[in-house]
């Protein structure tokens, strides 16, 4: 993309499989499995285009009211991508990085995402981040419910919390707030996925389902947010990322 300059940090809230399926007359799955490959191509092309982070909204703490047979097609999807792009990924110098709950997770599945961290640790390309049984209030919950052990053990006071302080008590203390959220079919909303990182992002709603989201598509998001005018509550635009 000449002439820009790509934003540090891009987060996509991958929707519209199902309707992408149903237009089509496929079952759901086939819409999912479809999302995966959209998703290799989307990482890929991250990385060509020397974009920093990437982070994915996978699966969030509300996708458990899907139906079952959902469920497992979406987990049999995460063994498989696992198992079959962890290597490339980590030959291409890939770091994943894992946020959300993960107390009631399958022992497989949190064996298998920690298996994707640990490999990655110490690559220093493309970070990957999933966002995995994820939801940005319970996050906050989880931040709040920290600083309330500080607060009775007697190691900070109630007026000692500040807002940098919440902000290191979230599950990826140490990567900057995405300067782009792309939300993928239509919706324009944010569904429970980065409320307190979101405070300043560029917003993004593209009409494309995600089986068909692809480089061109990142490439046409990137364009938009380079239209917008960053001035994070001052009167100043701020350039850049």
């Amino acid at each position: 993309m000449p002439g820009f300059e790509i934003p540090r940090h891009v987060a996509i809230i991958m929707d519209g499989n199902g309707r992408w399926a149903a237009a089509r007359g496929l079952p759901r799955g086939e819409g999912h499995r479809r999302g995966v490959e959209a998703l290799r191509k989307t990482v890929r092309a991250a990385g060509e285009m020397g974009i920093s982070i990437l982070t994915i909204f996978s699966f969030s703490a509300e996708n458990w009211s899907r139906p079952a047979s959902e469920i497992r097609d979406l987990m049999g999807l995460l063994r498989r991508f696992i198992r079959n792009d962890l290597a490339e990924l980590h030959q291409n110098g890939v770091k994943v990085r894992v946020i959300g709950a993960r107390e009631d997770l399958d022992p497989e599945i949190r064996k298998l995402l920690e298996e994707a961290e640990d490999l990655t640790h110490g690559n220093d390309g493309l970070t990957l981040v999933v966002a995995f049984n994820y939801g940005a209030r319970q996050e906050i919950a989880r931040a709040a419910a920290r600083i309330a052990a500080e607060v009775q053990a007697g190691r900070m006071e109630p007026s000692d919390v500040t807002a940098d302080h919440i902000g290191q008590c979230l599950d990826a203390p140490d990567l900057p707030d995405p300067d782009l959220i792309i939300r993928t079919s239509g919706e324009q909303r944010l569904s429970n996925f980065l409320l307190w990182q979101a405070a300043y992002s560029e917003l993004v709603f593209v009409p494309t389902y995600w089986p068909d989201f692809d480089r061109e598509a990142l490439e046409t998001a990137i364009a938009e947010y380079h239209r917008r005018e960053r001035r994070f509550g001052g009167l100043i635009a701020r350039t850049g990322s």
